[in-house]
């Protein structure tokens, strides 16, 4: 099992401090999330520069519009072919947004018939998210996929594999080790996004919250699962102090690997 360090926990310091902050602490290396950092830059020379610091296993396609990227469905073939020339073996991308209309990705999305084969060609492999539920009194999901038994159908069906996020799962209100079970059964789970939640406050670090993280982790070692976790927590969470940064992620390092109850 790789445990990695997601840049987002660390977006407000430079990506060259994160990257060193991951390798003195504990974690096996990076999941990037392509944002504002790259520009029109591709990256290329970026993420080699980096690689140099801590190895990048998973590259995280962009959320929001990027100057250079183009929409959604281009700039996640970009992150595919990045990761592909810069040798990062997976890349993560969220389904698109009802709330926001992205019709034209939903409709691309379903136009692909096998994600490996047509996308990773071999060399990449393509994971989708689940993702959170917003909304204090009426509580709802701006996502195509919201539900569990959609996800496991469209992921079985298009070839795609899966990174759970604990937090996203967390603000279901739904039972968290049921749906982590249905998803982890179809054998497409690659990567886990660590993260505590509790009253609406999301990517909290872990035993900050409410959700049974000691029992997910207790389950992965006693399944024998040997893919990724990956600390993604709200910068918020971490202290000013860049010790005291350093500390909270060999904290946060620990729980994964079960020396933190």
């Amino acid at each position: 099992m790789k445990i990695l360090l997601s840049s987002g926990s660390l977006y407000t310091f430079p990506l060259e401090k994160a990257f060193q902050f991951a390798s003195e602490t504990g974690y096996d290396g990076m999941e990037v999330i392509i944002d504002e950092t790259f520009g029109k830059d591709e990256g290329y020379n970026l993420l080699s520069n980096l690689k140099e610091i801590a190895p990048i296993y998973i590259l995280h396609a962009p959320f929001d519009p990027i100057p250079g990227w183009g929409d959604r469905i281009a700039a996640l073939i970009k992150t595919i072919e990045l990761a592909k020339k810069i040798s990062v073996p997976m890349v993560n991308f969220h389904p698109p947004r009802w709330l926001d209309l992205e019709i034209k990705f939903w409709r691309w999305m379903y136009t692909v018939r096998d994600f490996q084969k047509e996308l990773g060609r071999g060399k990449v492999t393509i994971a989708m998210e689940n993702m959170p539920y917003k909304g204090k009194l009426l509580r709802f999901n701006p996502y195509i996929l919201r539900r569990t038994r959609d996800m496991v159908r469209f992921i079985e069906k298009k070839n795609l594999y899966f990174t759970f996020d604990c937090t996203h799962m967390g603000t279901a209100n739904a039972s968290f080790e049921g749906n982590f079970l249905r998803l982890y059964k179809t054998e497409r789970v690659k990567n886990i996004h660590f993260s505590d939640y509790q009253r609406q406050m999301e990517h909290l670090l872990p035993g900050h919250g409410i959700l049974p993280l000691v029992d997910l982790m207790n389950y992965l070692r006693e399944s024998s699962y040997g893919e990724m976790v990956t600390l993604e927590i709200i910068p918020q969470e971490l202290p000013e102090d860049e010790e005291a940064v350093k500390k909270a992620l060999r904290e946060g390092a620990l729980h994964i690997r079960g020396g933190l109850t």
